[in-house]
């Protein structure tokens, strides 16, 4: 296990995971259409999403990610009321990472906050392929999906046995009380006209 350094782009938000590793963590490649939106919102997509549209996301516990420098320049962004919190780096609009509330045992970082582009596989290990396909802006070849069978029993296992474990906190998204460190931007859906 070893410890992987985060730095936005700019470089005034830092930070790292302690203790990372293939089998702690889960790696994925997630097409969903608001990974897509958070990229393209943050003006993003072509550092963050691949020819796929996919983000590569390392899903690891809350309490292994620490921010040692420039917290004041993290912002947070949710698609809707009741969505995901989607932290950046306000000072250059470098996606951080995606959580669940205060009492969500953990965190999806996203590769582009990671300072380990050239170890990516050696530090997290390889992919465990791509997930919500069907949202891909082509078609994915069969072998690089994965199994939603072994990719949704690994995540709910994880996430339950780092929830017994509290692995919550400390959080460095949410304070002691459970609230947020900033104030979420909720974007309010278009309402279609009739």
């Amino acid at each position: 296990m070893s410890d992987v350094n985060l730095k936005c782009a700019c470089g005034t938000v830092r930070g790292k995971i302690s203790s990372v590793s293939s089998r702690i963590g889960t790696r994925i490649i997630c097409c969903c259409h608001d990974c897509q939106a958070f990229a393209h919102y943050l003006g993003q997509g072509e550092s963050v999403l691949d020819q796929y549209g996919g983000t590569n996301i390392f899903q690891t516990p809350m309490s292994s990610l620490t921010i040692t420098e420039g917290k004041s320049q993290i912002a947070c962004l949710r698609l809707s009321a009741k969505g995901l919190h989607r932290w950046y780096a306000s000072c250059c609009n470098t996606p951080i990472g995606n959580t669940f509330g205060a009492g969500g045992p953990f965190i999806g970082v996203i590769h582009s906050f990671m300072d380990n582009s050239q170890t990516q596989d050696v530090d997290l290990g390889k992919s465990r392929g791509y997930v919500f396909s069907q949202f891909a802006k082509s078609s994915i070849p069969e072998d690089l999906k994965a199994s939603p069978i072994n990719i949704n029993f690994r995540m709910v296992t994880k996430i339950l046995a780092w929830k017994l474990k509290g692995f919550s906190k400390p959080s460095a998204f949410f304070n002691n009380a459970g609230e947020p460190i900033c104030a979420p931007h909720v974007l309010e859906k278009k309402r279609e006209e009739t």
